[in-house]
């Protein structure tokens, strides 16, 4: 493509023209490349992007599984977020369904513990 003002040669992609700066193609418009959110790693640490929703369930009832009662929860939602999270490669949050699964299962072998001391 010429340039109108000039006379010099571009590329048929420019829009603007490489010796005078003069705009060639009117109306076209660039695609803006936008980054994914879930690439980064410090928006993952501030936003749930790109998590298992599972393992943010896990990570919760980890949590809570301190209070015992609720360690099995987390104990089988650790299980089924460490098991999305295989099936699924691009989705991060194996820290927090590792968390729910070793506090589950802490908190799981004390209920039982306490259970059976109970009767």
């Amino acid at each position: 493509m010429y340039c109108p003002h000039c006379g010099t040669q571009n590329d048929d992609n420019n829009y603007k023209c490489t010796k005078c700066g003069n705009v060639i193609q009117r109306g076209v418009v660039q695609p803006v490349q936008v980054a994914d959110l879930g690439d980064s790693a410090a928006m993952r640490m501030v936003l749930p992007v790109g998590r298992s929703g599972l393992a943010i369930a896990a990570g919760y009832a980890g949590l809570f599984a301190f209070l015992i009662v609720p360690a099995p929860i987390a104990l089988v939602l650790g299980f089924l977020a460490i098991r999305d999270l295989r099936n699924n490669p691009k989705k991060h949050g194996m820290g927090r369904a590792v968390f729910g699964l070793t506090v589950g299962l802490a908190g799981t072998a004390l209920l039982v513990y306490t259970a059976i001391d109970f009767i």
